[in-house]
């Protein structure tokens, strides 16, 4: 039975392998904008991530455990802004789940959780951004229910 709590710092090095395998999804899809074998942050900032309130990072993980998939998310508020109006959102950075256990529910366990957290905290919506080139990803999020918000369009030069 997989289970969701906050990351901890004895989580750092599993994330970090996470990290890659996602990191690796996305330079297979776009190896002109992503770096190989490589993580968006290091072990240091990771912990500082993890003790920040405004960045809560939760993880999934097995009966030993073991994580299995993470999600990072930030808390962001447009105050005194001239045109957005001022509500929280919950923005989820990065979602994964280990590549050798998707399917088996992982990723939908964590998404509802985080789902249940920003209702908790009072956020009016939860947002996140998915590349083009990550079909499975995007496929995913329709089936939880997600819907475009905005899109990114981009002409290579």
């Amino acid at each position: 039975m997989n289970k969701v709590r906050r990351a901890e710092s004895r989580d750092a090095e599993r994330i970090l392998e996470l990290l890659v395998q996602v990191n690796m999804v996305h330079h297979t899809g776009r190896p002109d904008i992503f770096k190989g074998s490589a993580t968006k942050y290091t072990g240091e900032q990771l912990l500082g991530i993890f003790g920040n309130d405004d960045t809560p990072v939760f993880v999934c993980v097995d009966e030993e455990d073991k994580v299995q998939g993470y999600a990072f998310c930030v808390f962001k508020r447009h105050l005194n802004d001239n045109i957005l109006t001022d509500i929280k959102t919950l923005y989820i950075d990065d979602l994964c789940v280990e590549e050798n256990v998707r399917g088996k529910h992982i990723g939908k366990t964590l998404y509802e959780y985080v789902i249940e957290f920003a209702k908790n905290e009072g956020c009016y919506n939860v947002t996140l951004n998915v590349w083009s080139c990550n079909r499975s990803a995007l496929r995913f999020y329709e089936k939880c229910g997600l819907v475009p918000q905005k899109i990114g369009l981009e002409k290579i030069l």
